[in-house]
């Protein structure tokens, strides 16, 4: 999609329409709505829409940020913790390790 042959108001429609996305538990979209509408929102000559569009920006890379932050901390744990745990552990699996028999 060009993003030069819309309407300013479609875009803002458009940007706002991805952040709302975004808290259907779809962390890439919020990084697509930050990085596709960040030429607009931050090195564009000023227009009318311009300052709410910078909200969702600003907010859409916050929360990829903040799902990143989340599922890395989550990996780390469940990844050195998970024999610890014993059969829950084994539960939350997909794929269980046989190790050496």
């Amino acid at each position: 999609m060009d993003l030069t042959k819309m309407k300013d108001d479609d875009k803002l429609y458009l940007c706002r329409w991805y952040f709302k996305a975004g808290f259907v538990c779809l962390p890439f979209v919020w990084l697509v709505n930050a990085v596709w509408f960040f030429n607009e929102a931050f090195r564009r000559p000023y227009f009318e829409q311009q300052k709410l569009m910078k909200k969702y920006v600003l907010f859409s890379a916050i929360g990829f940020l903040l799902w990143v932050v989340v599922i890395g901390v989550w990996v780390y744990i469940f990844q050195t913790r998970r024999i610890a745990w014993g059969h829950t552990g084994d539960l939350l699996s997909f794929v269980i390790p046989t190790g050496v028999q």
